[in-house]
């Protein structure tokens, strides 16, 4: 049994998370997932397994998006994330979870995210966890995608 531990992310540790996903592909998000971070907008945990960063996730307070963040109401999971030769072993779980349970800590009513529409794997997690209201559907850059919220009381 492998033994798992979530830990929150300083800022100190933020580039460690490159062994997750390429920070390099995408130097705009990363810098903005990093200010966030230092400024206390964003707060990202790291799940570990036998101390190797193999999934993270964050919770984000205000965007300027109101489908993701309402003051004191809804707050918003962004970017969860698994390292791609450790899915399927139950790690986005494990993070979702704990993002429930700190947004719940914190006193929010809601969580919400966006999820590709091709991203089947994520879908299916998050309607596992009890994202089932989708609240818009649509189009960016990326691609097609939904919003989706999950009430937390």
């Amino acid at each position: 049994m492998r033994s798992h531990q979530i830990k929150k992310l300083k800022a100190e540790d933020f580039y460690k998370c490159s062994n997750i996903w390429e920070m390099e592909k995408n130097p705009k998000m990363t810098d903005r997932f990093y200010d966030e971070l230092v400024n206390g907008n964003r707060v990202t945990f790291i799940c570990l397994e036998n101390d190797e960063f193999v999934g993270e996730g964050s919770l984000v307070f205000h965007n300027h998006d109101p489908d993701y963040t309402i003051p004191g109401q809804r707050i918003y999971l962004s970017r969860m994330i698994v390292k791609e030769e450790c899915q399927n072993r139950g790690i986005g779980g494990i993070i979702v979870d704990y993002l429930i349970d700190y947004a719940k800590k914190l006193g929010y009513k809601e969580i919400a995210l966006g999820v590709d529409i091709d991203n089947l794997n994520a879908r299916h997690l998050y309607e596992k966890k009890g994202f089932t209201n989708i609240i818009f559907l649509g189009k960016d850059e990326y691609g097609e995608y939904m919003k989706l919220i999950k009430k937390l009381t």
